[in-house]
C-alpha cells in the first residue's frame, strides 16, 4: 500500500453568511459553519471504506488552523431579496465497511433545506446503488426508493445535511454553505 492519504473521520456542517461583498458571505458562511480557519480543498463523492462520521466538535479538535482540509462542499449565493435557497450534502454508506459510500452534493434556489436535504440525500444513495448493483426505479419517490436501498442489504444507512435561508431584505449578498469535513 502507498501513503495515500484516506480519511478516516468526517464530519458534517452548514451555515450562512451575509455581507454587501459576495466573497465576504462566503467567509461569514465558513465562519457560521466553524471552518473558516481552513484552507479548504474541494474534492468529489467518495466516502471512503470505513471512514467514521464523527460529530463537529469532535472533528474539530482533530485539526489547527490553516490546515489543508479536504472537503465536499455545495454552496449558492444570491443578492436578490426574499429569494429562498438551500445547499446540502448527502451520504450513503454501505453496510460492508470495506465499500465505500458516496457523498453528493446539492444547491438550489426555490428549495427549503428539508427538500433540498432529501434530495442530496437521493441523489447519495442512486450513486451507491448503482455502484452495488442494486436495480432501482428512478420514478419512484424517495420513501420507495430508500424501502429499496436498504431492503437490499447492501447500504445501511442514508442521511444529510441542508441549509436553506432567504435573500437579505436589503440586497445584501447572502450565502449558505453545507459540507462533509475530512478531519483524519
Amino acid at each position: 500500500m502507498n501513503n495515500a492519504f484516506v480519511p478516516k473521520k468526517v464530519f458534517f456542517t452548514k451555515g450562512v453568511g451575509r455581507h454587501k461583498d459576495y466573497l465576504q458571505s462566503f467567509e461569514a458562511a465558513l465562519r457560521d459553519a466553524g471552518i473558516e480557519q481552513f484552507n479548504l480543498v474541494s474534492v468529489s463523492s467518495i466516502l471512503p471504506p470505513g471512514c467514521k462520521i464523527v460529530p463537529k466538535d469532535e472533528g474539530l479538535k482533530l485539526m489547527q488552523s490553516g490546515q489543508i482540509v479536504f472537503v465536499v462542499m455545495a454552496r449558492i449565493a444570491t443578492n436578490e431579496p426574499n429569494r429562498l435557497m438551500a445547499s446540502a450534502i448527502g451520504a450513503a454508506i454501505p453496510s460492508d465497511p470495506n465499500t465505500h459510500g458516496y457523498l453528493s452534493e446539492h444547491h438550489e434556489f426555490g428549495e427549503t433545506d428539508e427538500k433540498a436535504g432529501e434530495h442530496a440525500e437521493d441523489i447519495a444513495a442512486e450513486m451507491l446503488a448503482t455502484t452495488l448493483g442494486i436495480q432501482f426505479d428512478p420514478n419512484k419517490d424517495w420513501d420507495e426508493l430508500e424501502q429499496d436501498f436498504k431492503m437490499s442489504g447492501k447500504i445501511v444507512k442514508t442521511r444529510n445535511i441542508a441549509q436553506s435561508a432567504e435573500g437579505d431584505k436589503n440586497g445584501l449578498w447572502t450565502t449558505v454553505i453545507s459540507a462533509a469535513v475530512f478531519c483524519e
